[in-house]
């Protein structure tokens, strides 16, 4: 019976600190869609709202959609046109990303994109 109490006091403790840990942490990402990707790519977060993909590494390029707080699949990334938003900063990375697995590829400037300058995990083009 005592070991019985000693393990539930125990699960008790690491739930509390699982949860702590949950509160604390800055940003949560949410919950990628299941099914839609490609096991074999990374998986970025566009957490920004009304996100211009383009043709090319470059805003000057067609816009093929706009999306908001999404996930995609990156095939890589590269330096392209230098992108300036007063409110985010200044990025000129690109990630090639795709909608669905073999959907056409779209590029989105690393600014909008969780992760930084150079998001981890994604190789160079």
């Amino acid at each position: 019976m005592q070991r019985l109490i000693s393990r539930a006091a125990m699960g008790l403790a690491v739930t509390a600190l699982a949860v702590g840990g949950l509160a604390t942490s800055a940003q949560a990402a949410p919950a990628a869609a299941a099914g839609n990707g490609d096991p074999t790519l990374t998986d970025v977060y566009i957490w920004a709202t009304d996100v211009n993909l383009r043709q090319q590494p470059t805003t000057a390029s067609p816009r093929l959609a706009v999306r908001s707080q999404w996930w995609g699949d990156a095939l890589c990334q590269k330096q392209g046109q230098t992108v300036h938003d007063p409110a985010v900063g200044t990025n000129n990375w690109w990630t090639a990303v795709m909608e669905f697995s073999g959907s056409d590829i779209a590029w989105v400037n690393n600014l909008y994109i969780r992760g930084g300058q150079k998001i981890a995990g994604v190789p160079d083009c």
